[in-house]
């Protein structure tokens, strides 16, 4: 699993894409701020094709299910990793996942 820094991608289930936070900028890679938990947490998310009438677009990411590392903490929080798994505000209700597309780095991995 790679961590995931300010440039990863992370995205909805129907590809709208989660604007990024990080809440430290001095441990980074390829000077680029490492996220660590809570920065994909109530994240705002742009680009939702999945609308209509009755339908809810993703908009909010909710709390991560999975993805923070074990072991690894930057100033006492956890490190991010590229198994990130958490719901969003969309619809269904419960059923829509924000995931990792693309951790935009290959340096620096870890074993949760």
């Amino acid at each position: 699993m790679r961590w995931l820094h300010l440039q990863s991608v992370i995205t909805c289930d129907h590809d709208g894409r989660v604007t990024n936070r990080a809440s430290q900028h001095w441990v980074t890679v390829t000077g680029v701020p490492v996220l660590v938990d809570d920065d994909p947490e109530g994240r705002s998310i742009v680009a939702c094709p999945n609308y209509g009438p009755t339908v809810k677009p993703c908009a909010k990411t909710l709390p991560v299910r999975v993805g923070y590392s074990d072991w690894l903490r930057v100033d006492g929080r956890r490190i991010v990793l590229s198994h990130l798994d958490g719901l969003t505000d969309g619809t269904p209700p419960g059923l829509v996942h924000h995931t990792v597309r693309d951790a935009r780095q290959t340096l620096v991995e870890a074993d949760r």
